[in-house]
């Protein structure tokens, strides 16, 4: 399997609000910046969306190292709480989960890669991710009144 480096990050100017997300791929020499946005959207949608974004980009299954300033994204993989809301039928002890058809879509870009879910401190000293954080800014500039 290629092993694969993705950095991801989204934003939101209001949440909700116009929104957008960044995503770098790096293999090897290669890297790809990608983003996009929506118009009325919360920050968790794009954080959500540019992690999936980024895994469907990939040609083939890959083994993948994903760095993301989410702690929602990053805890709800490593914590386990993706799979027991799944198991829930998409509810928590407060209510239904937030953001269901994004948690579904991420779950098969999980059955189809291997990928590892690591936290980087946001607007920090991550080349990568303050990158992906001007992607996603942009974007969410697009959708400005």
């Amino acid at each position: 399997m290629k092993k694969v480096i993705i950095y991801t990050d989204g934003a939101c100017s209001g949440n909700p609000g116009p929104g957008g997300w960044g995503a770098i791929l790096r293999y090897g020499e290669h890297t790809k910046e990608l983003s996009g946005g929506e118009a009325l959207t919360t920050n968790n949608r794009m954080e959500l969306t540019g992690v999936i974004s980024a895994l469907e980009a990939l040609n083939e299954p890959c083994e993948v190292d994903l760095y993301t300033d989410s702690q929602y994204v990053v805890n709800a993989i490593n914590k386990g709480w993706l799979r027991s809301w799944q198991a829930k039928n998409w509810k928590k002890k407060d209510g239904p989960v937030k953001n269901p058809e994004l948690w579904q879509q991420l779950l098969v870009q999980l059955e189809r890669h291997q990928v590892s879910f690591i936290w980087v401190k946001g607007h920090a000293e991550n080349e990568y991710n303050n990158r992906c954080d001007q992607l996603a800014v942009s974007q969410s500039r697009k959708y400005k009144a």
